[in-house]
């Protein structure tokens, strides 16, 4: 009994000691569920429920192809070297030499200097935290899209910053509107972050765009941070476009490119910020004081994938196939949807309700019942009206897998008649 006591007063102690940034003493005690958290619970409930009815993941947004064999081969030969046992800090030069050489040869970015205007990351979720750690103090403000990648956001705030949100809205092609943020939101702004292809409506950006943040950028002197994850997965006609190709961007701003999209190496976490070198040099130093490097061998390799683009090209006509099986199927039970240029997403409004009486009031409430009924999974985003997120990385062998997954999906949700 006392032993128990004494542990519940520990428990107390400890407790109140956690930071605001993450719920302080009411952290692990907060009912509401994350998003995420919520998906994953409502899919095992589904699963236990139905176990002979295999769920149908369009949700996760991870590629469900292994890294090619030779490059999982350089990772085995590199590993085994004693010279690649250490610690790399900010990352070997042959991978920034290649990290260069990719963006000449795929975006047509030249001039980057391989040896202050690039450095590597441990993905590119650990570049987005770190990066506002060298330039958000209390009450500046980053310049977010939504709904999108919330990471930067997320340690912007825990900095005692402020996140302005710019909704992506279908009128404006999902672009954000610059000329609606406030005198006194811009002068008090330090970063901005897009990320195009964009996470999750697939919509991509153009160069007058990309043009125009420029120069929104140097009037206003504020730091573009593009997140250009899924900016080589292009199909439809679109060629892969660098936010860095365009004239004045290195002077306001950086690009992160990730290997966990292009070249299927997920848990590799693997990545590469290029730009602007005085952005470089203080993610360099930040960077130094959080992490050792990523593991050499795992940066061979990313070599060979830098210097191998056709690896990309390869995956891209597969996420163009399965687009076009998917798009197809939902417009014939009756969604309004149109296929991307690039990226894996399809972003779709949801319905008002079905035929027999049940109404969906959020995208969140609409992904709960396809999970719940239908046993397919996906991402409900309510941030600028609401819509779910289909991802065209689910598991299939082959084509005749795919087309057997689309099909399963038309069944199961022609059963339902849904008013739009």
């Amino acid at each position: 009994m006392n032993k128990r006591k004494g542990l519940s007063v520990m428990e107390n102690f400890i407790q109140r000691l956690f930071a605001e940034r993450i719920g302080g003493s009411n952290f692990g005690n907060d009912a509401v569920l994350y998003k995420f958290e919520k998906i994953k619970r409502a899919k095992r409930e589904a699963c236990k429920n139905n176990p002979n009815v295999r769920l149908i993941d369009l949700g996760v947004g991870e590629p469900d192809w292994m890294a090619e064999d030779d490059v999982v081969e350089v990772l085995y030969n590199q590993a085994k070297l004693r010279e690649n046992r250490g610690y790399t800090d900010n990352g070997i030069q042959e991978f920034k030499d290649a990290a260069v050489q990719y963006m000449e040869n795929v975006y047509q970015v030249h001039g980057l200097n391989s040896a202050n205007e690039v450095n590597h990351g441990i993905g590119s979720k650990s570049i987005l935290a770190l990066l506002p750690l060298a330039f958000i103090n209390p009450g500046d403000i980053t310049i977010m899209t939504v709904p999108g990648y919330p990471v930067m956001g997320t340690m912007t705030k825990g900095l005692g910053g402020e996140v302005v949100n710019l909704p992506l809205l279908a009128a404006n092609n999902y672009l954000p509107d610059l000329d609606s943020l406030t005198l006194e939101q811009r002068r008090r702004a330090k970063l901005l972050y897009i990320n195009y292809p964009n996470n999750p409506t697939g919509a991509t950006a153009t160069k007058e765009f990309f043009e125009k943040v420029v120069q929104f950028a140097k009037t206003n002197k504020i730091i573009v941070v593009s997140d250009a994850a899924y900016a080589a997965l292009t199909f439809e006609g679109e060629r892969p476009l660098s936010f860095l190709s365009v004239e004045g961007a290195k002077d306001v701003g950086v690009e992160i490119h990730s290997l966990s999209k292009a070249f299927n190496m997920t848990g590799w976490r693997l990545a590469f910020v290029c730009g602007n070198p005085i952005v470089i040099k203080g993610f360099a130093t930040i960077k130094d004081d959080n992490d050792s490097g990523q593991f050499a061998a795992i940066q061979k390799a990313g070599v060979y994938c830098l210097q191998h683009p056709e690896i990309t090209e390869k995956t891209a006509l597969k996420y163009s196939r399965r687009h076009t099986l998917l798009v197809n199927a939902l417009k014939r039970i009756g969604f309004s949807v149109r296929k991307p240029k690039a990226s894996f997403y399809l972003y779709v409004a949801i319905p008002k309700r079905t035929q027999d009486g049940r109404c969906f009031v959020s995208a969140a409430d609409f992904s709960d019942f396809l999970i719940r009924e239908k046993l397919i999974s996906t991402v409900p985003w309510d941030d600028a009206g609401a819509y779910i997120r289909f991802s065209v990385t689910f598991e299939a062998k082959n084509e005749e897998e795919e087309k057997k997954i689309i099909n399963e999906i038309t069944e199961r949700l022609g059963e339902v008649n849904f008013a739009f």
